[in-house]
């Protein structure tokens, strides 16, 4: 176990590659048994477990879930963007082909449809995603990070606080 540590618990040089897979099929997974057999280190129980007492994988573990969280919220607001501004022109487009089971729907961007129905008269119904309620949403995700900082941060700083305490017991 003081192998995988490196004595004291720290380890100053870089991860390796199989330590940054670790880390990253961690935050994917939530398991460290899994996570330790997903890189491919020996003795997946145990290794896991002390890879998650190591400094440096620690702080690799939580930038990772930093990351995460940062790309989520602005894939959200991507998405209400698309849904309230995107363009329909290409669910108008298949809506008008001759043929359209015959076409391949790769290039079409149908982000902004919700539903299409194929009725028995071989017409089309096609539904858009309500564009109200998303600029409802972006506005309230804009309110939210207007107002919200400061308890953000003052809820981040709380968090950093009882950390270190924990982090203190632990030595």
């Amino acid at each position: 176990m003081k192998a995988l540590l490196g004595g004291d618990g720290v380890r100053k040089k870089k991860l390796t590659a199989q330590e940054r897979r670790f880390c990253l099929f961690y935050v994917m997974s939530g398991s460290e048994k899994e996570a330790a057999a997903k890189a491919g280190f020996d003795k997946p129980q145990e290794t896991g477990i002390c890879m998650l007492y190591r400094e440096d994988i620690a702080a690799e573990i939580k930038r990772l879930f930093n990351v995460r969280r940062d790309t989520l919220c602005g894939r959200v607001c991507t998405g209400y963007e698309r849904l309230a501004f995107g363009s329909i022109a290409d669910a108008i487009r298949l809506m008008y082909s001759d043929n359209p089971a015959s076409e391949p729907l790769d290039g079409y961007d149908l982000f902004c449809v919700s539903e299409i129905k194929r009725m028995k008269d071989n017409t089309m119904e096609i539904k858009f995603s309500d564009r109200l309620k998303a600029l409802e949403k972006l506005e309230q995700l804009g309110r939210e990070d207007v107002s919200g900082a400061s308890s953000f941060y003052q809820a981040l700083a709380a968090c950093s606080d009882k950390d270190a305490e924990e982090t203190e017991v632990m030595k």
